[in-house]
């Protein structure tokens, strides 16, 4: 019997399956999605903010346990903690996740243009709205 997945919401580069196949997951129903009243935040590193009205555009992917510890367990990511997270997939019901954010998120005068550029490239290719794919900064 494998291992049961759970949904993990993801909104920087491993929202590309490929990159999850590359770290050695199995990426399972992957689907479009975003999550209500935060925001993308890109200093050094990314994450999600609360943020009243905002909306954060990512995928929904599942992955077992053992796959999104090994993901945070990473060099450079093992400063991301686990937060459950409402998901309204682009098409069907909204659904609990699992979602990685810094407990301390990046101060405003941080950046990292390189990431956001890449991010933008992962954002166009799977079809988020162009807004929110310029809003990347």
């Amino acid at each position: 019997m494998s291992p049961r997945q759970i949904d993990g919401f993801f909104y920087g580069l491993f929202m590309d399956a490929r990159v999850l196949r590359q770290a050695g997951t199995k990426p399972s129903n992957v689907r479009r999605a975003y999550v209500a009243d935060f925001a993308l935040r890109i200093g050094r590193r990314a994450t999600l903010v609360p943020s009243p009205g905002a909306r954060a555009y990512g995928m929904l992917i599942a992955l077992t346990h053992e796959e999104l510890e090994r993901l945070y367990t990473a060099p450079g990511l093992e400063v991301y903690r686990p937060e459950a997270v409402v998901a309204h997939p682009a098409e069907g019901e909204a659904v609990a996740a699992l979602c990685y954010n810094l407990v301390q998120a990046p101060e405003p005068h941080e950046r990292n243009p390189e990431y956001a550029l890449r991010l933008q490239r992962v954002l166009e290719n799977l079809g988020f709205p162009v807004e929110y794919v310029e809003s990347v900064k």
